[in-house]
């Protein structure tokens, strides 16, 4: 009890800053609200009515009246608009979201969670078991930082043991989650099963683990910090550069993925694990200068020759064909007719006479083939994506500029057709292509 006074002390808070308190109603969040609330800080109790068993709306009102006796605020919400899928991400999101409400509401910066030794215990034992990262394995923090507000655990000195023996002591009231008992859960398997064999051979066991997650957090943090770097250098929009990658530490490589599919998953990084990580390096591994995987939630992981892509569009590439009129948009570039003294790729100028209105812009389709400027003969659409090492996805959305007979007429920033006329001959259109908001094309 004194490492959680002495740590509480150290936070160093003014009793006039608001603190939020997570609270179930189980043994240990109402220790921690009673305690918080004896040391006379302002105190938020926020609490979250999951609606799964037939006590959580006598829970709810238990916790709301153990405030009102206490004089405490109490906050309270029922989970709602729950189908399908992963309960238990869906609830943790829905109360962290809460909290996150609770605490703009009364301008605090500090959440308190009742997360105790025990728990720390069964969280670096479930990760390990089931594999982890370096960031998992050491289970949780004391503190976590987030954009606006720190979560705070200073229970984790403590056992659940000397917990419950503290409330009836104190005469703390408490509900008693009985689902915790069941077997049914992993965490409740390591609870019954095997943290009893680790106390009987050391009472402070959960000390140990905490020492060891303070260490592993340590170098997790010296890590990252070589990663961060690393990935300044090597992942610019999206794209990883696969030749420097390839001269890094086997370590240090595998970190720059967790990282990067860390931003890709912020609140969901559950969905991906070491077997993704395999398949991201088999690309990178492989021969083949285009190839791709899918993760879940429909991000691709693109192999386009050197440059490994994480694709975050969740839409497919679809087809299209639109009449080309000025101000079309595909692709967030935009085609206008103008008056310009550009020559480039980006700028076509066309004689009326020597083609059939009206033009229209579509997707490629099997067997295109153009007529390039300054060339004899024709040649295939999907042999000039490929010497612009172009990706599969970019030659599926890729704009193909046509005729009323549909003649190819320009791949807008590729080629142009032999339908452009020179600046100094006679034409009555001319179209540019470039990205919203941009200047010209050079």
């Amino acid at each position: 009890m004194d490492n959680v006074l002495s740590y509480i002390k150290k936070l160093n808070l003014d009793k006039k800053e608001t603190l939020v308190v997570a609270c179930s109603g189980g043994p240990d969040s109402m220790f921690l609200l009673a305690l918080l609330n004896s040391l006379k800080y302002k105190v938020i109790c926020a609490h979250v009515n999951h609606k799964v068993r037939c006590e959580s709306d006598d829970e709810y009102l238990f916790v709301k009246d153990y405030c009102e006796k206490n004089d405490i605020i109490f906050e309270g919400t029922e989970l709602t608009g729950y189908s399908t899928g992963n309960f238990e991400h869906f609830a943790r999101n829905f109360r962290y979201s809460f909290f996150e409400s609770i605490l703009k509401k009364y301008n605090s910066k500090y959440l308190f969670t009742a997360h105790h030794g025990d728990d720390l215990v069964e969280t670096i034992l479930m990760r390990l078991v089931r594999g982890s990262s370096l960031k998992g394995y050491k289970g949780f923090s004391i503190e976590t930082k987030r954009n606006n507000y720190t979560i705070i655990r200073p229970l984790v000195y403590l056992t659940k043991d000397f917990i419950i023996d503290y409330n009836k002591e104190h005469n703390n009231p408490y509900v008693v989650d009985n689902s915790n008992e069941a077997d049914y859960y992993t965490r409740n398997r390591f609870r019954h099963n095997v943290l009893p064999s680790l106390k009987e051979e050391d009472t402070l066991v959960h000390e140990k683990f905490l020492k060891f997650s303070e260490e592993l957090d340590e170098v997790y943090e010296y890590v990252n910090d070589i990663v961060e770097n690393k990935i300044i250098e090597l992942y610019v929009d999206n794209s990883l550069d696969i030749n420097k990658f390839n001269q890094e530490d086997n370590f240090i490589k595998k970190q720059i993925l967790l990282f990067i599919l860390r931003e890709l998953y912020p609140d969901n990084l559950y969905l991906v694990d070491s077997n993704h990580i395999d398949e991201i390096n088999k690309v990178i591994e492989s021969d083949k200068p285009n190839i791709s995987i899918k993760l879940p939630n429909n991000i691709n992981v693109i192999r386009e020759y050197n440059k490994l892509i994480f694709n975050k569009n969740n839409s497919e590439a679809t087809n299209y064909c639109y009449e080309l009129v000025d101000g079309l948009t595909i692709n967030d570039h935009v085609f206008e007719f103008v008056e310009t003294e550009s020559n480039s790729n980006y700028v076509i100028r066309l004689n009326s006479k020597d083609i059939k209105l009206p033009l229209s812009v579509r997707t490629r389709e099997n067997g295109d083939k153009i007529k390039v400027k300054n060339m004899d003969g024709t040649k295939k659409l999907n042999d000039i994506f490929i010497d612009m090492k172009m990706n599969k996805m970019k030659r599926d959305s890729w704009p193909i500029v046509v005729d009323a007979n549909n003649e190819i007429i320009w791949i807008p920033g590729l080629k142009k057709s032999q339908f452009d006329i020179p600046i100094s001959e006679e034409y009555d259109i001319i179209i540019k292509y470039q990205k919203k908001g941009e200047k010209d094309y050079e």
